[in-house]
Order: structure tokens, then C-alpha cells, then sequence
């Protein structure tokens, strides 16, 4: 496999050509805020807590290292004043719609935010996606999907896909679920807790 050198936080690192820069930080022991994130999905840049700074030259952009591929010679800052200023707002939007987070509380002290300026929406559910593509990837399943647009977009059960049948037997999107439960605008009676 040939491997593509970059340096993340002036450490250099050489990767496969096909990992992406979150990869790369976590090979240089860098810790990088992820929720939307997993190993065996496809990377979905949903929660925009993976934020890192990209310098070519004498310009810079943000991406979500989750979903970006390691390039060859790029210089990628993942603690600058820039990524921690976006950091901290996008945990703020996190902390209105989902307030009771553990894991996002955690991130919120760690980066000094003590509380939101957003209006709060107190759902169960932050719309990672991590259950509808866990669904779709892993157990080839289309059960669970996103309805709606901007603010109204929620997750839902899918029509004609058996989903009353399938789900009761599997529950394991849940299981990844960064919030601890299945999310509770989905159409359940209940919320199961299955952490």
C-alpha cells in the first residue's frame, strides 16, 4: 500500500492513501471530538466536531476530518484558534437540541462551554445519523431514514420496509447511539435504553 505523508500539529505522519485526516490524527495520537463518527460506517461529517484547519500556502480552509482524505504535503491544524471558535459553537447548537448528552457535556468542559445562546429544542435525538446508516451499511436495511429539511428534519421509520418486524428483533443502531438511547422521534412508543 503506498502511504501519503502530511504533518497534523507539526507532527509528521505517513498513512494509507485512502484513510481519511481523522485517521491520520488518531495514528499521531491526536484526539480529535467526534459523535457522528464510527469505524465501520462511511464517513458522514454530521456533527462538525472533527473540524481541523487545512494550510496551504497563505490560505486555510475547515473540513471535517472524518470525511476528508489525506492528501500528499498537507499541513493540517487541529487546535487553532479557528477550529476551537467552531468547535465551541457547533457543541453549543448540540447542547440546545440535546442538553441530557453525557458525552457532549464532557466536550463542553473540556472546551470551556458552559452553557448555550440557542434556543432549545430538548430532543433525545442530535441527527448523527449513526442508526439509519448503521441500518443501511451494516445490516443492508433501510428501516430508519431522515424526513424533512433544516429544522424539521427528523428521523423516521421507513414505509413498507418491515420495520416493526425487523427492529424489534435487532435494536443494534442503538447500541451507537451517542445520546444512549433510540431516538425517540422515530415513531417508538417507548424509548428503549440500551446503553
Amino acid at each position: 500500500m503506498s502511504l501519503v505523508n502530511l504533518v497534523i500539529d507539526g507532527k509528521k505522519v505517513a498513512i494509507g492513501k485512502d484513510k481519511t485526516l481523522l485517521d491520520a490524527a488518531q495514528k499521531a495520537g491526536i484526539e480529535i471530538p467526534t459523535l457522528c463518527y464510527h469505524k465501520k460506517l462511511l464517513p458522514y461529517g454530521a456533527c462538525r466536531l472533527c473540524m481541523v484547519e487545512l494550510i496551504r500556502g497563505h490560505k486555510s480552509s475547515l473540513v471535517a476530518s472524518c470525511a476528508y482524505g489525506v492528501e500528499e504535503g498537507l499541513e493540517v491544524r487541529t487546535n487553532s484558534d479557528r477550529v476551537m471558535k467552531v468547535r465551541k459553537l457547533m457543541i453549543e447548537l448540540l447542547l440546545a437540541q440535546a442538553p441530557y448528552l453525557n458525552k457532549l457535556h464532557k466536550y463542553a468542559q473540556e472546551y470551556g462551554v458552559k452553557n448555550t445562546r440557542f434556543n432549545k429544542k430538548l430532543s433525545v435525538c442530535i441527527l448523527c445519523g449513526l442508526c439509519a446508516r448503521y441500518c443501511a451499511e451494516v445490516k443492508k436495511e433501510k428501516s430508519v431514514g431522515f424526513i424533512g429539511r433544516g429544522v424539521k428534519r427528523r428521523l423516521s421509520w421507513i414505509p413498507d420496509s418491515g420495520y416493526s418486524e425487523k427492529c424489534a428483533k435487532c435494536f443494534e443502531c442503538a447500541s451507537i447511539c451517542p445520546t444512549g438511547v433510540f431516538p425517540s422521534n422515530c415513531g417508538l412508543s417507548s424509548i428503549k435504553h440500551l446503553k
